[in-house]
């Protein structure tokens, strides 16, 4: 029916909507990860390039290079210096955590300083969110002039990951409850709707029978509920041969009611309100029942 496929036709916007608004969903929580990550490197980068500038100038040092901070690791960055200098760990723990907070970077970190020469651990500390769970050990003893890299590596990343998590499973969700109550209340529409916008074609005319009416073009014929009892049966077995006592018992005796002439003044009814098609025909198979003759036009 017509209205039926409106109907899934309306369904189907619905589910392409809501993958459409998945996929964007997914697209943006990709893209906004994409540059949060590429900005808090960069973030990262200029830090530790500030990190080591203090520290060569607590050696007295403004001349020296600081060497390109390079990523090693998912979270880890190397801090390298074109000469020697000595390292005391009171102010690199200072200066790390100073330029971080400045920054706005993650506050659980663990640092290591390492000794070109050998590839050893110079020095390491790690700091927590809380004083009470940092360790840093070994404070006040001074790293003697030698080369040296600074290697930090974060604990946790702030970005918003975890947000964007949250965010992605608050729009699928509400893109799901849309399209569940949707589809749901439809269904139930639908049914109902289909019950009622039902009807047979005869000739002309468009027979409603949960409506109990006949509908030619913008002309509506109103139907008794016997007219349309006996209009129904015709319709569904047009052309067709039905006799007088199957007419009678289904809609009279099987409501246990026992007539006498009322089948032909029902007939007679309906003959009128048919009459405006000349394609139907009410016949009257004497002795035997009636049919409903429908002609086909060549």
């Amino acid at each position: 029916m017509f209205f039926v496929r409106i109907m899934m036709n309306r369904k189907i916007y619905v589910l392409v909507i809501v993958m459409l608004l998945s996929l964007l969903t997914w697209f943006f929580l990709s893209f906004n990860e994409g540059i949060s990550k590429e900005e808090f490197s960069e973030k990262v980068k200029i830090s530790l390039r500030e990190v080591g500038n203090q520290l060569l100038l607590v050696n007295k040092d403004s001349t020296s290079l600081i060497n390109p901070i390079i990523k090693i690791g998912k979270l880890k960055y190397e801090l390298s210096f074109q000469s020697t200098l000595r390292i005391n760990p009171d102010s690199l723990v200072a200066v790390i955590q100073k330029t971080f907070e400045r920054s706005q970077l993650p506050k659980h970190y663990r640092v290591e300083v390492i000794q070109c020469e050998d590839s050893e651990v110079g020095y390491s500390y790690e700091i927590m969110n809380t004083i009470d769970n940092s360790i840093v050990p070994c404070k006040g003893r001074i790293l003697p002039y030698n080369c040296y890299t600074i290697e930090v590596r974060f604990i946790t990343e702030r970005t918003n990951s975890l947000s964007n998590i949250f965010l992605a499973i608050g729009i699928l969700t509400v893109c799901l409850l849309i399209y569940y109550l949707f589809f749901r209340r439809e269904s139930k529409e639908e049914i109902i709707q289909g019950i009622n916008e039902e009807y047979f074609t005869i000739g002309s005319f468009q027979f409603y029978p949960e409506q109990n009416k006949l509908v030619q073009e913008i002309i509506e014929i109103n139907l008794s509920k016997k007219e349309c009892e006996l209009l129904s049966i015709f319709a569904k077995r047009p052309n067709e041969i039905i006799k007088r006592e199957e007419l009678t018992k289904k809609v009279w005796e099987d409501n246990g009611v026992i007539v006498g002439r009322s089948l032909d003044t029902y007939i007679s009814k309906l003959r009128k309100k048919l009459k405006p098609d000349d394609t139907i025909k009410l016949i009257n198979v004497h002795g035997v029942g009636y049919k409903l003759e429908m002609i086909t036009p060549f």
